[in-house]
């Protein structure tokens, strides 16, 4: 199963799959300092962390573990962000996340919230999971606001690629 949100909508949002053409569009993202400060494991260089996370995201289209879509804006076809439901392997149990990042000129527009709570609705909706959880790094409060806001709840705290992280859960 490959989770895709291609062609999905929100009121201010359209899915799309990610290109390689978007890759200057999402270099903002590793350029600031801020979208990284909480997780280990990136290349410092923002070049390389973009390559890294774009390598990521088409061998998942490739390989069917879920994938993070482009998040654009419908009124200027911009890209604001990614998201996505991802299989992921935490303590042992596969898991589907919903996974969501956006552009550091775009926080606090909401745009996280709206994009993971079409995810949870799509997944639900499909059948596809009967939990969903996010893995959020224990100091990243935006992005613990962004589960919360979505219906979930703290469900344990663990370590995840050598981070100290939350993991958040919702039931159907």
């Amino acid at each position: 199963m490959n989770y895709s949100m291609e062609g999905a909508e929100t009121e201010r949002l359209l899915f799309r799959k990610l290109s390689r053409d978007d890759f200057d569009a999402w270099l903002p993202f590793h350029e600031d300092p801020r979208s990284s400060k909480f997780w280990s494991g990136i290349p410092q260089n923002p070049i390389a962390a973009c390559s890294q996370q774009f390598d990521r995201v088409f061998e998942r289209y490739q390989k069917g573990l879920g994938v993070m879509f482009a998040l654009t804006d419908k009124t200027s076809d911009k890209l604001v962000g990614l998201c996505g439901l991802l299989i992921q392997v935490v303590d042992g149990q596969e898991e589907l996340e919903i996974g969501y990042s956006v552009l550091p000129t775009h926080w606090g527009k909401g745009f996280a919230s709206e994009a993971a709570q079409k995810c949870k609705e799509t997944a639900f909706k499909n059948g596809w999971a009967n939990r969903l959880i996010s893995i959020i790094h224990i100091d990243n409060e935006p992005s613990k606001k962004v589960a919360l806001k979505n219906g979930m709840h703290l469900e344990k705290r663990t370590v995840y690629k050598n981070n100290p992280v939350y993991i958040f859960r919702i039931d159907l």
